[in-house]
């Protein structure tokens, strides 16, 4: 029996979004150092003949750049539309390659078991559809604005997970029928067809990505085991006539730039130095030395992207950053908000993870005389 698998990620993750604030599609966030549905890709493979993605293909070829997938295909405005749309591209493979047995699974889901897969096939042996739920444990009530308004009996219930299978012709001509183009799940279609699906043990462990507090948890089972460590920067620019002020990636109005080779971002240059520091990797000038022209007026935005990189290519995470500025003038606070948003975008962190605020050092010194910024950078970042 041929199994395909159906890899689904046209979805937009607005509820991860909306508590997130992440614009990043939550199936192509970072997991352990690669996107989450790269997971879901590599776990599905030793289990199937192919897995067929939809979505975004341009995301999607990205993602999965060197897993062997079949080219991605464009998914649909509906989860139907785009099991539809896999559907019809394994329908479209040679006689000889065209699967018995079909998988749909969600992108967002990273953390799948042998076992699992194996439950769901074993069990089409003697159904036309089978899925992996899990018992509802917890007392279930229904609210009516804001309080209890029943107790919902939990008897008999539970909790539908993915890869849901199916035999392969009657799913796709159930699908081509059109039937219940809105459903959450693909085992409606076959029930409201007459056709029984079977429950099999699904697994705690199959996650489904939706709030912050699941990537936890996804990294503690996917990723290895990490270790903290705590990175300190510190840079100083002086002052100089007729140059833009740059600092944490923003243009401040001010009647004077920074002096450097680069962009003179003192802001951006603490967090770099604190962030390559965590990670033993020298500071950054040996990264980018000021010696290369190549750096010269650089963007500094682009040392930040780099520190960034390194830690997921390290598979790490940045738990934290807290960057201080230390001057008179311009006046820091009508600003951190666009700077912790701007650095948080470059690192690919939420905001609520970058930290700015300033001082000053009571007309103390060359930044109490006004002549430069300084800066001081602190960071927390897991490492395995």
């Amino acid at each position: 029996m041929r199994v395909a698998a159906i890899l689904l990620a046209a979805g937009t993750g607005s509820r991860y979004a909306a508590t997130t604030g992440s614009a990043t599609p939550k199936q192509y966030v970072m997991l352990a150092g690669q996107p989450v549905i790269r997971h879901a890709a590599e776990a599905l493979l030793p289990h199937v003949s192919c897995v067929q993605p939809v979505g975004d293909p341009e995301m999607l070829t990205q993602a999965l750049d060197g897993v062997a997938v079949l080219p991605p295909v464009t998914g649909g405005a509906t989860r139907q539309a785009s099991v539809l749309a896999g559907l019809e591209a394994l329908d479209a493979l040679p006689e000889s390659e065209r699967p018995d047995l079909v998988l749909v699974h969600d992108g967002a889901r990273p953390y799948v078991t042998a076992k699992l897969v194996q439950n769901v096939v074993s069990a089409l042996a003697e159904h036309p559809g089978a899925i992996p739920a899990v018992p509802v444990a917890d007392t279930l009530k229904r609210e009516d604005k804001g309080v209890i308004a029943g107790t919902v009996p939990r008897d008999h219930l539970f909790r539908a997970q993915t890869p849901q299978g199916f035999r392969f012709g009657l799913f796709l001509d159930l699908h081509r029928g059109a039937a219940s183009a809105t459903a959450t799940d693909d085992a409606k279609l076959l029930e409201e067809a007459g056709f029984s699906v079977a429950l099999v043990p699904g697994d705690e462990d199959n996650i489904k990505l939706t709030y912050e507090e699941d990537l936890v948890r996804l990294e503690r089972l996917i990723g290895p085991t990490l270790l903290p460590r705590v990175g300190l920067g510190y840079d100083v620019h002086a002052f100089e006539e007729g140059r833009p002020l740059i600092l944490c990636g923003i243009t401040v109005p001010h009647t004077k730039g920074l002096a450097g080779h680069s962009d003179a971002d003192v802001g951006i240059h603490a967090l770099c130095d604190a962030i390559y520091g965590a990670l033993a990797e020298g500071d950054i000038g040996t990264h980018f030395p000021p010696s290369k022209n190549e750096w010269k007026d650089a963007d500094s935005a682009r040392f930040l992207v780099h520190a960034g990189q390194r830690i997921r290519e390290r598979g790490g995470m940045l738990i934290n950053a807290d960057v201080t500025l230390i001057c008179e003038r311009p006046k820091i606070g009508p600003h951190a908000q666009a700077m912790r948003q701007r650095m948080a975008d470059l690192l690919e962190v939420d905001v609520g993870r970058i930290s700015v605020k300033a001082t000053t050092s009571e007309r103390l010194g060359f930044t109490g005389r006004e002549e430069g910024i300084a800066c001081t950078a602190a960071v927390s970042v897991l490492v395995p």
